[in-house]
């Protein structure tokens, strides 16, 4: 009898052990899914007087506002002066109008109004329904808005279509006296009441070497600059859409699509003058090799005009001047970097005075800063800001008093470095003085005379708070609403906690979030799975406050994880040599950060079980999450990829080219997922979608075939009719169930 005691015991244990996973620590149960996919739904509406869709009413101190009630979302109208607060319109009124136009059905309490601005004239103007509408604020009165209907149309246009070059098109001078066109691939000018004459500017144009018809007339309409342009060849995305709607057949799709190392058309800008028949060129050697030429800008009193000049790799850019009289051309501006000048993140310039003087954005001293131009003479008069912080953008430059609102980050003390706050300073870099101070991140919204704006402050674990001050020295003139999140919690809502830790050269913070499940119970273990995006083009973990951050992280915390996500090294809005850590490099991905990071979490919380990390993530960070099982599959073990850039030789040419370099080398074929595939070890899923047109699927394909030849295990979901897309509902659930086998080693529930 006693034998047999010890005999059922040994059986409840090994049941305990084989089964407890999904019944005594209830991870990755059917519970844990309704919870997961409730969340949005549970937790709408419960952050409290939460402020959005601000907009200042032209040369009022008033305020246009969403906010967030108990009730639902109400549109405020408040007025500064008076330190009032009312109700902008009646929603109920509003409502029933767009439902009578449209046949929708609405709720009053939660109308769907995005785009919205406010016009010259105190009109309300938002978009709802698929359309763009103009709502009068004082009487009620409700039209389409068709200028923003057709601009919400063009929205979903494709945003890499070539720009052919229309040969019939006519160009007028500002004065009205002249036309300029293109014929048999040369410059014509004509006079508007002399038709039958026509005068022939240039004389080399041809049908392989031609002028383009976007001319640049001066503003006193004597000169003009007219491109001749070697064009290159296109390139050719192909898409098979496997189940259209309207037959059965399927159908091929293409798109224009320029890939790293393809040709680029290159332009030699022409300056005519047209009484004296002349014309001059800017000398071939400033701007052989072009990436990118800018449109010509003329000087207002037309003295010159100017064009800003990318070179192919990015490491030089200049801004180059042409005297209008003369002919002679000189280099205002040139930056010069060893790696890639961030052109697509960071340029900023302003003419100042007609040119008189130029502010001009540069990291040259391992921070992007301001800097003041003498635009005669090409001379820096000055640094404008500087410090181990970052411009992040400025807002706006007032000639009159030579001063200029920015945003930056980094600059306050013992404050997170991706906080982002406002300052003012002189145009000579005295006098800096910060408009916001609270340890937060700042959002502005500024009034059209730049005397006031409104300020939402918050962070991750903090929050909002949204005030209007004056731009004078921040000083808070009015609190419009602070926000109540005890609804939030009482429904269970964990608020993300900020975590930082030393990077892979012991010394660099690196900042990120952990998210933990509504029932985190820290007697149990739970595994980590970090949410990448890695392109470094920007910094990506979420700074201001968020009921649910966007990447779905809570609803996959909620069956049994801890979430992280963290910028490591090579992402932006840190010191130069943090970014230029990506340089002919993406596979890094600041991997050696992550790990780090990780790992320092891991010995604080021993909840999280370092031995059983995964990882997802869309696009670039598609690229680093199949990269991570590929070059760091001692740490990371799970991977569900979608839609990566696996090859950089494969995607577009403007983003790859301007973290890889060109021309294409060896170190593109070292970052490739590809190339790599025979590394796996560890689960992988890739998923993407077969009309994906941001990043060619034939990247996904060709990862599908290398790990087919390598005779590895993995599994592959490509998406029917699907764009550039993380997977999309089934997708997600698919990515949850890869996780919950493969991490918490529980079979998901049936669908």
């Amino acid at each position: 009898m006693r034998k047999l005691f010890i005999w059922e015991g040994f059986i409840f244990l090994l049941v305990i052990l084989f089964c407890g996973k999904s019944s005594l620590w209830a991870q990755g149960t059917q519970a844990d899914y309704d919870r997961a996919n409730s969340m949005q739904k549970t937790l709408k509406g419960k952050a409290l007087h939460v402020t959005g869709n601000t907009g200042w009413l032209k040369h009022k101190q008033q305020l246009f506002y969403s906010v967030t009630t108990a009730e639902g979302k109400n549109f405020m109208l408040a007025d500064i002066l008076k330190k009032e607060k009312r109700p902008a319109f009646d929603q109920r009124l509003l409502a029933r109008q767009l439902m009578d136009i449209t046949g929708n059905t609405l709720d009053a309490a939660d109308l769907p109004l995005t785009e919205i601005s406010i016009t010259d004239q105190g009109d309300l103007t938002f978009a709802a329904c698929n359309k763009g509408w103009t709502y009068n604020l004082t009487n009620g009165n409700l039209a389409e808005n068709i200028k923003l209907t057709e601009r919400l149309a063009r929205r979903n246009s494709y945003w890499g279509r070539r720009d052919e070059n229309d040969q019939g098109k006519k160009t007028c001078s500002p004065d009205s006296q002249w036309v300029a066109y293109i014929k048999n691939y040369n410059v014509y000018v004509q006079r508007i009441d002399q038709k039958e004459k026509e005068i022939q500017l240039s004389f080399d144009g041809s049908e392989g070497e031609y002028y383009d018809s976007s001319v640049s007339w001066s503003p006193d309409g004597k000169k003009l600059v007219a491109a001749k342009v070697r064009d290159n060849k296109g390139h050719k995305l192909y898409l098979i859409e496997s189940s259209p709607e309207d037959q059965l057949q399927p159908k091929l799709q293409t798109r224009d699509y320029l890939k790293p190392g393809d040709a680029l058309p290159q332009r030699s800008p022409v300056l005519f003058l047209i009484d004296e028949e002349k014309s001059f060129t800017i000398p071939a050697e400033w701007i052989a090799n072009q990436y990118n030429l800018t449109f010509p800008a003329w000087r207002e009193d037309s003295r010159a005009f100017t064009i800003e000049y990318n070179q192919r790799g990015h490491q030089i850019y200049r801004i180059i001047e042409m005297n209008a009289v003369t002919g002679s051309a000189k280099v205002l501006i040139e930056e010069q970097n060893d790696t890639f000048i961030d052109y697509s993140g960071k340029k900023y310039r302003y003419d100042v005075t007609d040119g008189q003087e130029i502010i001009w954005a540069s990291e040259r001293d391992g921070w992007n800063h301001l800097y003041l131009y003498d635009g005669m003479t090409g001379r820096v008069k000055n640094q404008i800001t500087n410090g181990p912080w970052v411009v992040r953008k400025v807002v706006h430059v007032d000639e009159q008093r030579r001063q200029l609102i920015f945003a930056a980050s980094g600059r306050e003390a013992e404050q997170d470095p991706y906080l982002i706050h406002y300052y003012r300073i002189n145009f000579d870099g005295s006098d800096l003085k910060p408009l916001t101070t609270e340890n937060a991140h700042h959002e502005a919204n500024f009034s059209d005379d730049y005397h006031l704006f409104v300020d939402q402050y918050s962070r991750v674990d903090q929050a909002p708070v949204t005030v209007v001050r004056n731009t004078e020295n921040g000083e808070v003139l009015m609190e419009l609403e602070k926000a109540d999140i005890q609804p939030l919690r009482a429904a269970g809502w964990k608020m993300p906690e900020v975590f930082t830790a030393k990077g892979r050269d012991g010394k660099t913070d690196i900042w990120g979030i952990i998210i933990r499940p509504s029932n985190f119970d820290a007697n149990k273990r739970y595994p980590i799975i970090e949410y990448i995006y890695a392109g470094p083009h920007s910094s990506f973990v979420p700074k201001s406050f968020q009921t649910l951050v966007p990447s779905g992280a809570q609803e996959l915390a909620e069956l049994g994880f801890i979430v992280v996500q963290m910028d490591g090294m090579g992402t932006s809005n840190r010191s130069k040599a943090f970014h230029d850590v990506c340089w002919k490099n993406l596979k890094d991905a600041g991997f050696p950060d992550r790990i780090a990071w990780m790992k320092a979490a891991a010995q604080r919380y021993p909840y999280m079980d370092i031995d059983r990390v995964g990882i997802f993530g869309t696009s670039a960070g598609g690229q680093s999450a199949a990269g991570a099982v590929l070059f760091h599959p001692e740490f990371y073990k799970v991977a569900v990829s979608s839609c990566g850039c696996h090859d950089n030789r494969m995607d577009k040419m403007w983003w790859n080219e301007q973290w890889m370099g060109y021309p294409i080398g060896p170190h593109y074929a070292e970052s490739s997922n590809v190339v790599n595939a025979h590394k796996l070890k560890g689960k992988l899923m890739l998923i993407v979608g077969e009309l994906d047109d941001n990043v060619d699927p034939s990247s996904t394909l060709q990862v599908v075939d290398a790990l087919i030849k390598a005779d590895k295990n993995f599994d592959f979901l490509m998406v029917p009719g699907m764009g550039h897309s993380s997977g999309g509902d089934f997708g997600e659930h698919k990515r949850r169930d890869y996780f919950v086998k493969h991490l918490l080693g529980v079979e998901p529930p049936g669908w």
